[in-house]
């Protein structure tokens, strides 16, 4: 809503529970939207109808926005269906998974006391020129606030980019990945943090205004 407002255009949404797309499709669905955001949740119910949602996005070209649990989502979907990794899948999703792309960090392993392993409150994100996201901010060096407990597993970051994602954001020394965006696709960035936080009705996120003014200008799917 506070994108809409920063676009100058009115906004219709339309909530769905992922777990309908897993049982009647994300092409039937989706059908008539003009973009699709995937917000940040916890556990393993409905993320396989949020990966196809994405998978949907990506493929039809559909403005997408994915923020926290969201981005690894977008993660995973990519490294399934375009890295080739079949099993790609979170730790937290699947332990055993043969391919974690997202998983806890190793300072964060031996920690069983789930407040004592998430990443909270502000932290700084340096912008790759050139980025969609960069273009929004404006800016090089931002700061934004998280409440998570996975990261992008830094072991899957080459592959990853050699396909087409593009680290858009990361911690300044590099090791934290914060934003992703997709090349040839209209818009498609996720972002590990939370701008919600920081978003109001009269200073609406860049991101969200970023997201509203794509799926503005995208013909129905």
């Amino acid at each position: 809503t506070h994108g809409a407002a920063a676009a100058g255009v009115k906004l219709n949404i339309r909530m769905m529970e992922s777990e309908e797309i897993e049982a009647g499709g994300a092409e039937s669905k989706l059908r008539g939207v003009h973009g699709l955001l995937v917000p940040g949740g916890f556990g393993i119910r409905g993320v396989e109808g949020k990966i196809e949602a994405i998978r949907h996005a990506r493929e039809k070209k559909i403005p997408f926005f994915g923020i926290c649990l969201g981005m690894q989502c977008a993660v995973i979907e990519f490294a399934r269906n375009v890295c080739g990794l079949a099993e790609a899948n979170s730790t937290e999703l699947e332990p055993g998974t043969p391919h974690p792309v997202i998983s806890l960090l190793d300072a964060q392993r031996g920690v069983t006391d789930m407040g004592g392993t998430m990443r909270l409150g502000a932290y700084p994100c340096r912008l790759t020129a050139d980025t969609r996201v960069a273009g929004a901010y404006g800016e090089a060096l931002i700061a934004e606030r998280h409440r998570h407990r996975y990261e992008l597993n830094p072991a899957y970051r080459d592959s990853l980019e050699r396909r087409g994602l593009v680290v858009a954001g990361a911690s300044p020394d590099g090791t934290l990945v914060e934003v992703i965006e997709l090349r040839d696709h209209p818009w498609f960035v996720a972002c590990q943090y939370h701008p919600e936080f920081r978003s109001t009705p009269i200073e609406p996120h860049p991101l969200f205004a970023a997201f509203i003014r794509a799926a503005a200008g995208c013909g129905r799917h």
